[in-house]
């Protein structure tokens, strides 16, 4: 192993031991651990409200997933939103700093013990996790997908928590900081997608001609027109949202990316069958023009000429398939912000330093 590897893996073992040590961490991956284990269990047992077959408890694993994930950006943000601004405040950043690891070293080893971090609340899953994978038969190409986009999200949340600590003085604020970045990405894309679906509406028409009810005549023993006299056709128009302009906010979504990214489960019918399928197909759906409405003729319906013609659209599994994936960009955004962090953190810890972090002052 060379040099800075060796020195790169002591600052990694140093932080892990900090942790693990504590016993705050245990508190948390044994929360963790109950947590996931209930969750598993009450899908379980809501299995026959779905229908209780195969395709059900394939809705099981994927659940399970966004609920892991859930719980990860929940937790990571605390326990990596301090990494170095806490070691400022309890002046053992400076001491490491003299010796000779590098800048570069420090953040890395302080971003991958994060991470591992972050990683054993997904290991404190693993038994559930093998409980609905063999339960549900999940596809190898889903579990390889699913667990590899979750680690990286994992990653990426842990890299702005280091970042954060980095560029700012105050642990508490750094590690809020980290929490309204995650929700950023994980709700406010779903509001910056609802609003602008708002604000990019379209106007759309259609012909309605409605029966003159009191020139027409209705037989009540027949149950049928004798006499349909119509009015004059009239054009209504309505708004409708344009999601397929604003549709690419949801591409930064974690949710959305792990769904789209993993191979979802359809039905014979072309539905859904798992969370995966479900958020993938609303998001490709959203990539469609709006259907224009078909006009509509009272008086034709009343002589039995139907003017309505009702044709079967496409499953969401043909939606799905005829869209463009989005995975990969929202991967690359969020992979570009935590390389993003981490370059920041560097810069803003190098010593000797152009300037102080506000706040900071010379003993």
């Amino acid at each position: 192993m060379s040099p800075r590897l060796a020195v790169l893996g002591t600052v990694v073992q140093l932080e892990l031991r900090q942790r693990i040590r504590s016993v705050s961490w245990l508190v948390l991956v044994s929360v963790v651990f109950v947590l996931v284990g209930i969750v598993t269990v009450l899908l379980w047992l809501a299995l026959p409200a779905f229908g209780g077959d195969d395709l059900a408890s394939a809705g099981i694993y994927s659940t399970l997933i966004f609920f892991i994930l859930l719980v990860g950006s929940l937790v990571t943000p605390a326990t990596s939103g301090a990494a170095i601004n806490g070691d400022r405040d309890a002046g053992t950043l400076a001491t490491t700093q003299v010796t000779l690891v590098t800048t570069s070293q420090l953040v890395l080893g302080k971003f991958l013990a994060a991470w591992t971090v972050a990683l054993t609340f997904l290991a404190a899953s693993v038994p559930a996790m093998l409980f609905t994978v063999i339960v549900g038969e999940v596809r190898p190409d889903t579990l390889a997908a699913s667990l590899g986009v979750l680690v990286l999200l994992l990653g990426v949340v842990a890299a702005v928590g280091v970042g954060a600590s980095a560029l700012i003085t105050r642990p508490l604020f750094s590690v809020v900081t980290t929490y309204l970045v995650v929700a950023a990405l994980s709700v406010g894309t779903l509001i910056a997608f609802g609003l602008g679906s708002l604000a990019a509406q379209t106007t759309v028409s259609y012909t309605y001609t409605a029966i003159d009810y009191d020139a027409s005549e209705f037989d009540d023993e027949t149950g049928q027109w004798t006499t349909v006299v119509c009015d004059e056709p009239r054009v209504d128009s309505f708004e409708v949202p344009r999601t397929d302009r604003v549709w690419g906010f949801l591409a930064a979504n974690p949710y959305v990316v792990l769904a789209d990214a993993s191979p979802p489960v359809w039905d014979e019918w072309g539905n859904p069958a798992d969370l995966f399928g479900t958020i993938a197909f609303a998001v490709r759906a959203a990539q469609q023009l709006p259907e224009p409405p078909q006009d509509y003729d009272e008086c034709a319906d009343a002589r039995g000429e139907w003017s309505m013609q009702w044709e079967q659209g496409p499953s969401p599994q043909e939606i799905y398939d005829s869209s463009v994936p989005s995975w990969f960009v929202g991967l690359a955004i969020h992979l570009a912000l935590g390389a993003g962090m981490l370059a920041a953190a560097i810069a803003r810890t190098r010593t000797p330093a152009a300037s102080l972090p506000r706040g900071s002052r010379v003993a």
